[in-house]
């Protein structure tokens, strides 16, 4: 019962008084390159978003690396890519996806999953919100209505960044092609993301576990990706499906039967390959412009007694 008043607490935190997202304001871009070659080796570092700030924001960022590192290891079957330190930045720029992590929880958790997307050619970035992760002196459950504020500053730093002389990340960052996803309350936040007046620099969502907040799915249309098991018991299958219904333009929705809050994010576990492959095709899809990409996703994203796929507006084949 402990367990289901937490719940039910964050489900009324999450669907109201959720404040609008702030958007970066300046769209100007650079121009961009065609899918690249993969997979790649993967690097890892760490920063801070305005480290003196109320609300500093430990960010930890995966990355196509150079493939004359040492990063271009063997890929372990279980853990994934496994990611080298502070190595160089492969050559060219590359989509950016921010990866929000749930309630009681780091960035490094969802590693198999953000490792692998790094490897095929995203730089994927995953702060560590404040009041929410798995070490927060002060954790604030309601504290979810203001991660998309938090995430929308962190696009905010990335464009900055991209255009700092001297920054490892500098030059390399695809700056109008972003993607948000997440876990869990960290797929509200994702969803929150896209509020009225959001920048167009945000072209994808992919909401694992998690619903719409407040304000949700309005601005300018994206795509986005519902993951969903049929037998969540933290955030039930019906409140990802009202958000899928609620949410504008084209979009997908995963479900895996009779599979509870994420287990499905493990590795080895069912549904985990259908999983990566659906939201790896939908990136490459949305961010790279894709069409082999997108037109795999349907098959890529179903396998019998395990996964379903259900779509709306979701271009054919061409």
């Amino acid at each position: 019962m402990r367990v289901q008043r937490l719940v039910a607490a964050l489900l009324v935190a999450l669907v109201a008084g959720c404040g609008p997202a702030v958007a970066a304001t300046d769209d100007r871009v650079p121009s961009f390159r065609p899918v690249p070659p993969g997979p790649y080796a993967v690097g890892v570092r760490h920063f801070v978003v305005d480290p003196d700030g109320s609300r500093p924001l430990p960010v930890t960022v995966w990355y196509p690396a150079d493939p004359a590192g040492p990063a271009h290891t063997t890929i372990q079957e279980t853990a994934g890519p496994v990611p080298w330190p502070d190595v160089p930045v492969a050559a060219g720029r590359f989509p950016v996806v921010v990866y929000s992590h749930g309630l009681h929880s780091l960035p490094d958790l969802h590693a198999p999953l953000t490792t692998r997307w790094a490897a095929d050619g995203f730089v994927v970035v995953a702060p560590t919100y404040p009041r929410t992760n798995l070490r927060a002196r002060d954790f604030t459950r309601a504290d979810v209505r203001n991660q998309p504020a938090d995430g929308w500053r962190l696009i905010r730093h990335l464009v900055r960044l991209d255009a700092r002389p001297g920054d490892p990340l500098a030059g390399h960052l695809a700056v109008d092609r972003f993607a948000a996803a997440g876990h869990s309350a960290g797929g509200f936040t994702t969803a929150g993301m896209f509020a009225s007046g959001h920048s167009r620099r945000l072209r994808a969502g992919i909401v694992i576990a998690g619903g719409g907040l407040a304000g949700s799915f309005a601005g300018p249309v994206a795509p986005l990706l519902f993951v969903h098991g049929g037998a969540d018991p933290i955030v039930p299958e019906s409140v990802g499906r009202a958000a899928y219904a609620r949410s504008l333009g084209p979009a997908a929705f995963l479900g895996l039967p009779g599979q509870g809050h994420g287990e499905y994010l493990t590795p080895g576990r069912p549904g985990f390959a259908q999983v990566l492959a659906a939201t790896t095709d939908f990136l490459r899809w949305t961010l790279y412009d894709d069409r082999p990409a997108r037109d795999r996703l349907p098959t890529d994203a179903v396998l019998p007694g395990v996964t379903t796929l259900t779509t709306r507006a979701l271009p054919g084949r061409a």
